[in-house]
């Protein structure tokens, strides 16, 4: 179990679930392109930590709260310490489930490299 060190938060599964479903998360899938081609959470934009960059991360609108995954919460931290270096605040909460827990909870995942 991946444990958030502060000033980041984990976002619970039924949680995201409502978010993309409301509009309310952007969601920003940080694992490599082999791994996001076989596998996403439908709507996820893609940017890998490989060559991670806070200013291809989306902007958020009233109300609306960007969300980071990963495989299993170990890599959205790391992207979420270098949003933050690079002067996203706003960029602090994952998904520490990651794709192994969205699909291991029965969720539906997408294939390909589009969102």
């Amino acid at each position: 179990m991946t444990t958030t060190p502060a000033p980041f938060h984990d976002i619970a599964l039924a949680d995201l679930k409502a978010g993309l479903n409301d509009g309310a998360i952007l969601l920003v899938d940080v694992r490599e392109a082999e791994e996001y081609a076989a596998g996403h959470i439908a709507g996820a934009l893609f940017n890998p930590l490989s060559a991670f960059d806070a200013a291809r991360l989306p902007t958020p609108g009233a109300g609306q709260k960007v969300v980071i995954y990963c495989r299993s919460g170990r890599r959205s931290v790391t992207a979420m310490e270098k949003a933050l270096a690079g002067g996203r605040a706003d960029a602090d909460t994952h998904y520490s489930g990651g794709i192994l827990g969205w699909a291991g909870a029965g969720e539906p995942v997408k294939q390909g490299m589009e969102p």
